[in-house]
């Protein structure tokens, strides 16, 4: 075979892809095409979850301190929103994620990190107080 995986992934990738295009099956790392494979639907799914901690860290900074509300703010909120609702329209499948409560309590504790970094503040929920649609609704402005 070709360059190894650990060597570079781009060459190897490139030379897989090449493979394939070849009908050489029987030439192909099968296995690892297989892990990157599931590892692109694991990367989707952290990409939404990062969005998603950036929005409801900006949504609680937000709330908690409202003499430090500006238009920065409200443009990363409505970025955020909007590349998530990009996002979900890519890839629908990635919906699951925004019901599933595992995926929420680790997204919540990333966007509570996240505000406490950025604030200096260590009063936020335990549990995210809002519901989904309404975090990602256009009109949504806590407090």
């Amino acid at each position: 075979m070709g360059t190894p995986y650990e060597t570079d992934i781009i060459v190897w990738a490139n030379e897989q892809a090449a493979l394939l295009r070849a009908g050489r099956f029987s030439d192909i790392d099968i296995a690892r095409i297989a892990e990157e494979i599931e590892d692109v639907g694991k990367s989707e799914r952290r990409e939404l979850g990062s969005r998603m901690a950036v929005l409801l860290a900006h949504l609680l900074k937000w709330q908690f301190q409202p003499g430090r509300r500006g238009s920065s703010w409200r443009r990363t909120i409505k970025e955020q929103r909007r590349s998530i609702a990009a996002h979900l329209r890519e890839t629908p499948s990635l919906k699951a994620a925004l019901a599933d409560p595992n995926w929420q309590v680790g997204v919540w504790a990333d966007a509570t990190a996240k505000a406490i970094d950025e604030t200096g503040l260590d009063l936020f929920p335990e549990d995210c107080p809002w519901e989904i649609e309404k975090v990602l609704s256009t009109d949504f402005y806590p407090g």
